[in-house]
């Protein structure tokens, strides 16, 4: 396979009470800056991703984004990866997200217990080789 430009993106949700929400969008997690925290594990996570998952090759990311939105009563985490390779990305993007999501829950255990991260999906994917692919409303996993 030639190497093409690959990008994949993903998303999942972590629910908690809104007084949860609350502290985190105002950085008043004991722990420190949640949503920094969450990027540089999302970064990490889909840096590493060949190392934790069997069959997963070795990509070399381009770039990697981790954005959140927060809501009353959860974070999205939103992953965008890309790269110039021979394989897609979206294992690597996968698993930025769900390697931020579970930071999240670390840093707000204390706080909240009831968290939970729902609906890891992968809603986009493109490269040169088998095309692109979109997620379509109403499939599993929408937010």
């Amino acid at each position: 396979m030639v190497p093409n430009q690959r990008w994949a993106l993903a998303s999942c949700r972590v629910e908690m009470r809104a007084e949860t929400a609350e502290q985190v969008a105002k950085n008043a997690i004991a722990k420190g800056d949640v949503l920094a925290a969450a990027r540089i594990a999302g970064i990490q996570g889909a840096k590493r991703a060949a190392e934790m998952l069997p069959g997963c090759r070795l990509v070399a990311l381009d770039a990697t984004s981790v954005n959140f939105s927060i809501g009353e009563r959860s974070i999205e985490v939103e992953v965008d990866v890309r790269a110039q390779d021979r394989t897609g990305v979206e294992m690597e993007a996968m698993m930025a997200c769900a390697a931020a999501a579970l930071t999240i829950y670390d840093m707000c255990k204390a706080l909240d217990r009831t968290m939970s991260i729902e609906q890891l999906a992968l809603w986009e994917r493109a490269d040169g080789h088998s095309g692109s692919w979109r997620r379509s409303p109403g499939e599993p996993s929408e937010p």
